[in-house]
């Protein structure tokens, strides 16, 4: 019988992870194919990219992703209570959010360089990153576009359309990179430009989807219910915009306190390689972040507690499996992990010593984003920004500091205390999901659905 129900669990997960990882795969890889074209043309200028995509872009990402999370709570709820004809109203709400949030954001972009020398960066770095984030901004509008989108599609489990379609912009992606790059030889302006036109791309063809007809109650066209309650629907939105955005932004604390290091170029470099290895692995939990996050609130929602606790179980098991499995693999392959991203020998070897490190953190972090799916799903994300503050930015960045300042080991000693961080955190949340009382969080979430179902936003649409 317990074989029969892990099995039925399993399935239940995969179905939404599966197509969820290799969508997060496919996507942050058009970042990766970015850098690996931009490191066969220099220590700079991969330096350079490395710092807009993992300090300002990162920024703007958590950013952006923590103020279109309310679309994850509110289709779910939408669609449990058969109410379709919100879906698409949700959606231009979202994206009135994430657009003006864009907007705010853009001076970030056109600030770069000030910012970075402000911090202390390297001088010639920082004036190529000034010029990359400008020229990259309309990927910064793409991602308000992109997820309300991803969210709608995903509360109706059109997950492989999405997977699809961000596989064939991976590979379109990869065929503007050699044009603008290799055959025009537009260097960095050329890998902002084939950026910008696969994810306008990607957007262009789910957006055709999502209004071609297959979704006749969801999306009924623009309407100007979408202005109504925006308030309360940033509100709704915070906490996870905090959340998520302390998680994100720690990496890229990480990446500032490495630029300070004597040297820079060659520690940037190295550690963003690791990083790119790391976030790659990090897809893999992410899609299993997304499906613990729906397995758990669907079963708190139906008043299955016990069910949320298996679905915990068996998710945080398969992902640490996985995890393990990596880990061994970059232990293993080490002293190649460089030869895609860089030819310099310095930046190799510097590299092939914080894998020591990467493997323990790929593991760690198998494990902590699925953690933070069942806070998802559970409604705890105020508790956990908390967590975060105190692992991420009270303990784990000190230590870093303290081993990479104080006692000179440079970048290597700034990742074990990302490390430690990570670890501190994981643990916590680990004692938090197995010692949480689920009858009583099922109760808390019907009070969840009856506040937030829609019903009185339905009511106010169809007076609209």
């Amino acid at each position: 019988m317990g074989c029969k129900k892990t099995w039925k669990e399993s399935k239940e997960m995969w179905h939404i992870a599966g197509p969820a990882i290799l969508t997060a795969i496919f996507e942050f890889s058009i970042g990766v194919v970015t850098s690996a074209y931009v490191g066969q043309m220099g220590d700079v200028e991969l330096a350079a990219v490395s710092i807009v995509q993992n300090v300002i872009e990162g920024f703007a990402y958590g950013i952006m992703l923590g103020m279109g999370s309310a679309l994850e709570t509110l289709c779910g709820q939408a669609v449990g209570a058969g109410q379709l004809n919100m879906l698409g109203v949700y959606m231009q709400r979202s994206w009135i959010i994430t657009g003006v949030t864009a907007l705010i954001l853009t001076p970030i972009y056109v600030l770069t360089s000030p910012i970075l020398k402000g911090l202390r960066q390297d001088h010639e770095i920082a004036e190529m990153a000034g010029k990359f984030a400008i020229w990259v901004i309309p990927e910064l509008f793409a991602y308000a576009v992109n997820f309300p989108i991803q969210k709608f599609l995903q509360s109706q489990s059109k997950v492989w359309v999405m997977t699809i379609i961000s596989g064939v912009g991976l590979g379109f992606h990869v065929f503007l990179n050699w044009v603008f790059m290799t055959r025009l030889g537009y260097g960095l302006a050329g890998a902002a430009i084939a950026g910008n036109i696969s994810w306008w791309l990607i957007n262009l063809a789910q957006f055709i989807y999502v209004i071609c007809g297959i979704f006749p109650e969801s999306w009924t066209g623009f309407s100007l219910s979408a202005f109504h309650s925006l308030a309360a629907f940033v509100k709704l939105s915070i906490a996870s915009a905090v959340m998520l955005c302390l998680e994100l932004w720690y990496y890229t604390a990480v990446i500032i306190l490495v630029g300070c290091l004597k040297n820079p170029k060659v520690a940037v470099d190295a550690i963003s390689i690791c990083m790119n290895y790391q976030l790659w692995a990090l897809m893999i939990a992410l899609g299993f972040n997304t499906a613990v996050s729906v397995r758990v609130s669907n079963e708190l929602g139906a008043g299955h507690p016990k069910a949320a606790k298996f679905s915990v179980l068996v998710t945080v098991s398969t992902s640490a499996l996985i995890g393990l499995l990596f880990s061994i693999a970059v232990l293993i392959a080490r002293t190649h992990l460089p030869d895609l991203f860089t030819n310099v020998p310095e930046v190799a070897r510097e590299t092939a010593k914080i894998a020591y490190l990467l493997g323990p953190t790929i593991f760690l972090n198998s494990i902590q984003p699925v953690l933070s799916g069942v806070a998802i799903g559970a409604g705890w994300q105020s508790m956990v920004a908390f967590i975060n503050i105190g692992c991420y930015y009270l303990f784990g960045l000190p230590v870093g500091a303290v081993l990479g300042f104080k006692f000179k080991l440079n970048a290597l000693g700034i990742w074990t205390g990302m490390l430690v961080g990570c670890l501190v955190q994981t643990v916590i949340l680990m004692v938090i999901s197995f010692r949480t009382n689920w009858q009583k969080e099922a109760v808390q979430a019907e009070e969840r659905i009856r506040t937030w179902g829609g019903q009185s936003e339905a009511q106010e649409s169809s007076r609209d």
